[in-house]
């Protein structure tokens, strides 16, 4: 899929408001990723700190996906288009306030 073009909703401040990811809802579908404009996010792998607070749920929905979860490595170029938030299928990213 195509990056989206940015789209009349998109906020001109980079960075006021940022996507949270909520780990026990992420599956690394990475339709966040084929949607932002900015090139906010990126899947790696979780860090054995990052698993630690897990759900058992979450745990395992994160093996089940290969360990990966989507990270916004680049918060501050987000310009609050709400794409990601739309595109995703486990409603896991929410857009606040940095």
């Amino acid at each position: 899929m195509a990056t989206a073009a940015p789209d009349s909703r998109c906020d001109d401040a980079p960075g006021r408001l940022v996507p949270v990811i909520d780990r026990n809802r992420c599956e690394a579908k990475a339709d966040c990723i084929e949607v932002c404009p900015y090139g906010v996010f990126e899947l790696r792998a979780l860090t054995a700190e990052e698993r630690a607070p897990l759900s058992l749920i979450g745990r395992v929905k994160l093996f089940v996906h290969g360990g990966k979860q989507a990270f916004a490595v680049h918060a501050d170029q987000c310009r609050a288009c709400g794409l990601c938030v739309t595109a995703c299928p486990e409603k896991a990213i929410k857009l606040r306030a940095s």
